[in-house]
């Protein structure tokens, strides 16, 4: 590109897009859905005690900084003017769970990360109060079941046990939030009068949300003993939450006075990336964890195999909302990261692919990285990770190989409850994500659901979808959803290669193995109690 053509661009829009691994600020063209510019840090995961994930949010606001200010150097060396970025938008992981001081703007404790499993007693002591103990009780208003997945459970635990928060929602200086909301609070003037708000998206993630009335349930508020006053605005996908203020870390004062427009937590911002507006269309996100969504239309569809019923989007203050069915994995690329950390049989995510290349096979050993229990189907707590029929055969090859096969398990049990729930089976998977790299994994997801996989030449489709939302808000009017205006996405194709009654064989195998790994923790075992 000349120097010319870059600094012609036209309008540019930018994501924040904080990951539970890593964080990254990217820049699109708004008219031709381009990246032009990024950088990402990764997030370093705290495991205080066992099943416990925290994350310090002021780590994660600094790499939002540094994200900002390394990207916008980048495009002053590639001549393209950084005043063009006209919105930005936030996508974020879902469900982890931040409370701050709104007098000081400092967090009253750790962010409880998503994949937390400390409030399994929390979620066993509240199911005690529901007849039949039934985790559905609150499905046909919140779309989900009684787990610890789900924010409302972690704000529980949080004023049960840290006095500094009880007592800072009793002098009403406490807020909660989810990622997005931390962020978007800060970055629009913080202590000197933040937007304190989500989106419909992430506040349907909280358990405390009614997804038809789109507002928070007193009812449900009541059950949890939520303190209303705490919970931040619900605002739609898309429209103008407020300006960006001069980072106070920043040297350039880049984005000072730019809108943040867009807000979508980050299973909807890839659907919307994929440009799944239709009902009917479906992606698979293999991230973290692995997260297949299905656009139902302006319909929130219920489902009767595991699955979880979501907001999809809604594109503006004055427009519909969209639902979609979710089959949620909680552990995907988080198990390469565990092959890296915690055995060392690699030193990179590319080299346990390379030892999976190299033998090409898990010679029967199956791999269920239940770290965090199990969710969909399932929504089983009590299960743990287990690796099975291990032989004197078996090597570190083998056990990388049965860990992306276990990624791609995953994917058909959810993708099968998806299909029964539909109705229609899916005749293509499309996908995005970290993971998405890795084409051993690609190769594997094909043979394993036979059917193609597609994956777009632009993996960054999460990041797209929030610079898409705060592209189109009202008042910024940058990037248009027009369906005769998307543009079209190059595609990789992965098509199976191995013959049906294998893949079956190997399923069937794997859902053995899932059996074993159920029942394993309770809250009242000795190793299920905090040392």
């Amino acid at each position: 590109m000349a120097a010319s053509e870059r600094t012609a661009l036209g309008p540019l829009v930018g994501a924040i897009d904080q990951g539970t691994s890593s964080t990254r600020f990217l820049v699109f063209n708004a008219k031709t859905a381009e990246l032009l510019s990024h950088h990402q840090v990764e997030i370093k995961q705290e495991f205080p005690r066992e099943g416990w994930v925290e994350q310090d949010p002021k780590e994660i606001l600094n790499s939002v900084y540094e994200c900002v200010e390394k990207t916008c150097e980048k495009m002053k060396q590639l001549n393209i003017n950084i005043a063009n970025i006209r919105a930005i938008g936030v996508t974020n992981q879902r469900e982890t769970t931040v409370v701050w001081d709104k007098t000081t703007g400092e967090p009253l404790y750790n962010a409880i990360v998503w994949l937390d499993l400390r409030t399994q007693s929390t979620v066993e002591r509240l199911l005690k109060r529901i007849p039949g103990k039934n985790k559905t009780f609150s499905k046909f208003k919140t779309g989900l079941p009684l787990s610890t997945y789900f924010s409302a459970v972690k704000l529980r635990w949080l004023l049960d046990n840290v006095e500094e928060i009880r007592k800072a929602v009793e002098d009403r200086r406490a807020m909660f939030g989810t990622i997005d909301s931390w962020l978007i609070w800060v970055c629009i003037c913080g202590k000197n009068g933040g937007i304190h708000c989500t989106d419909v998206t992430n506040a349907s993630r909280t358990m405390l949300f009614n997804i038809h009335s789109l507002e928070w349930d007193p009812e449900l508020c009541k059950f949890f003993d939520i303190p209303m006053e705490i919970l931040p605005n619900v605002r739609s996908s898309s429209e103008v939450y407020g300006l960006m203020v001069c980072f106070p870390v920043l040297k350039s004062g880049a984005l000072t006075g730019v809108p943040i427009s867009g807000c979508l937590g980050d299973q909807s911002a890839a659907l919307v990336g994929q440009m799944c507006f239709q009902d009917g269309q479906a992606k698979n996100t293999y991230g973290t964890g692995c997260f297949l969504l299905c656009n139902t239309g302006q319909k929130s569809v219920f489902s009767e195999h595991g699955l979880i019923t979501t907001i999809a989007y809604k594109m503006g203050r004055d427009k519909p909302a969209f639902y979609a069915l979710e089959g949620s994995v909680a552990i995907a690329g988080a198990v390469v990261r565990w092959l890296r950390d915690n055995l060392g049989i690699a030193k990179t995510s590319q080299e346990v692919e390379k030892l999976a290349a190299d033998v090409g096979t898990s010679y029967g050993c199956y791999f269920v990285p239940a770290f965090s229990g199990l969710y969909a189907p399932y929504w089983e707590p009590s299960a743990r990770g287990i690796i099975c029929g291990l032989t004197q055969f078996t090597n570190k090859s083998h056990i990388a190989f049965a860990a992306l096969e276990a990624v791609c398990f995953q994917t058909r049990e959810i993708l099968d409850a998806m299909n029964k729930d539909c109705g229609i089976p899916l005749s293509q998977l499309q996908v995005d994500g970290g993971m998405t790299n890795n084409k051993i994994l690609m190769q594997l997801q094909s043979d394993i659901l036979c059917i193609p996989v597609v994956k777009p030449s632009m993996p960054e489709t999460t990041a797209l979808g929030a610079a898409m939302a705060a592209g189109a808000a009202e008042g910024v009017g940058v990037w248009s959803l027009n369906p005769g205006d998307l543009t079209a996405v190059t595609c990789e194709r992965f098509e199976p290669q191995i013959n049906p009654e294998e893949s079956e064989y190997r399923y069937a195998r794997w859902k053995k193995a899932v059996m074993k790994s159920m029942g394993w923790e309770t809250s009242d075992s000795p190793n299920g109690k905090p040392k």
